[in-house]
């Protein structure tokens, strides 16, 4: 399979979701704007079924499909028929699901983040030491490009703003949270010094629970920590300042677990506490004025803690989806109010569309069609 795999990686390129527009499309003179109809249920078929899967870091692949990374050090993705029609033993499957293990005898990987390119993708490891691989176009190899030893370094989450800049983060370690950039496309990797960055609240990081706790619009972005603060930078994390919000974070298991910007303005974060996962006080806010402020949605009404949420595009921002392992819920108007779709349970999701979408957890990997 290493020739199609090659064959493949050639043209990679990342669906971006965090900036959508309206879809319209022309007739004649005139402009035309489907009318989206509000999900009442989800549909979801199971892709990929595994005991020993594990999946919070997840991406889609215009054109391929989801790649992921597990816990167990494993690159998986999911190579759709028109790349594997001319192999004789696949023709009568829709996918095939090829999986390599990047662990070996002495090292055991266990991804929580992870980034893609047109040609290349990037995971990084929790846990000390704290390992970042280059996944080149040969799949079979793998190099490292940044390590980082401290009993304390635990990365969370990573994103990239364009082709050469990108950024991963993790917990607190010396008095101020872990802020690593690239700007030469994944080569290298330069940690900031914690007097380039906010001061840091003892214990705060972030919940490696969904890859979700950066946000990314044009060059601003967003950052949620478990202390329920969002750092900002308006300039590729070059400068930071510290933005507090009103979410629940009283406890180590509190804080905003997910975020995510339909546009530069208009954001939304979801958390609570997982070790009380049906408690909904103080656990989802939103802003309209680009996180300089964030008010309290939905007080006391379900869902509860949930590890991600995703904007639906096209939506003006009106309407999210909710995931977690306790289900799956819906909103349709900016989150002020949720319909519980679904008891099975997910870590994470990344929309392809405006009603698929893709989402792993404990287990497996499934496709979502919401109607």
């Amino acid at each position: 399979m290493k020739r199609i795999l090659l064959f493949f990686l050639g043209p990679l390129l990342i669906v971006g979701l965090g900036s959508c527009g309206l879809w319209s499309y022309k007739s004649n003179t005139y402009t035309y704007k489907p009318v989206k109809t509000q999900f009442t249920k989800v549909e979801i078929e199971t892709l990929v079924q595994d005991s020993t899967l594990n999946v919070r870091a997840l991406e889609i692949v215009e054109s391929i499909g989801p790649i992921y990374l597990t816990s167990l050090g494993e690159l998986g993705m999911l190579l759709p028929q028109t790349f594997i029609s001319h192999v004789d033993s696949l023709k009568d499957r829709p996918f095939y699901h090829h999986k390599i293990n990047l662990s070996n005898d002495t090292l055991k990987l266990n991804f929580r983040a992870l980034g893609a390119l047109k040609t290349k993708g990037f995971g990084i490891t929790i846990g000390s030491p704290a390992l970042l691989y280059k996944l080149n176009a040969d799949l079979e190899k793998n190099e490292l490009v940044y390590r980082e030893d401290h009993p304390d370094v635990f990365y969370d989450a990573m994103e990239f703003w364009n082709e050469q800049e990108g950024i991963a983060i993790g917990d607190s370690v010396e008095g101020c949270l872990s802020v690593i950039i690239t700007r030469d496309g994944g080569d290298t990797w330069s940690k900031l010094a914690c007097d380039q960055l906010p001061k840091g609240i003892e214990g705060e990081g972030a919940f490696a629970a969904s890859d979700t706790n950066i946000a990314i619009v044009g060059n601003k972005t967003w950052v949620g920590t478990t202390a329920g603060r969002i750092y900002y930078s308006e300039d590729k994390g070059v400068t930071w300042t510290i933005r507090n919000t009103p979410i629940v974070k009283a406890k180590e298991t509190e804080g905003i677990y997910s975020l995510d910007f339909y546009d530069e303005l208009n954001g939304f974060a979801i958390g609570g506490d997982y070790t009380q996962p049906e408690a909904n006080s103080a656990n989802k806010i939103r802003t309209a004025d680009g996180g300089k402020t964030w008010q309290l949605v939905a007080q006391n009404q379900s869902p509860g803690y949930r590890s991600c949420v995703q904007y639906v595009p096209h939506s003006n921002g009106k309407e999210l989806v909710a995931i977690g392992f306790k289900g799956i819920d819906y909103s349709a108007n900016f989150g002020d109010s949720w319909t519980h779709l679904s008891d099975e349970g997910f870590y994470t999701l990344r929309f392809l569309n405006d009603s698929t979408a893709y989402a792993a957890g404990q287990g497996r990997l499934a496709k979502l069609k919401f109607k």
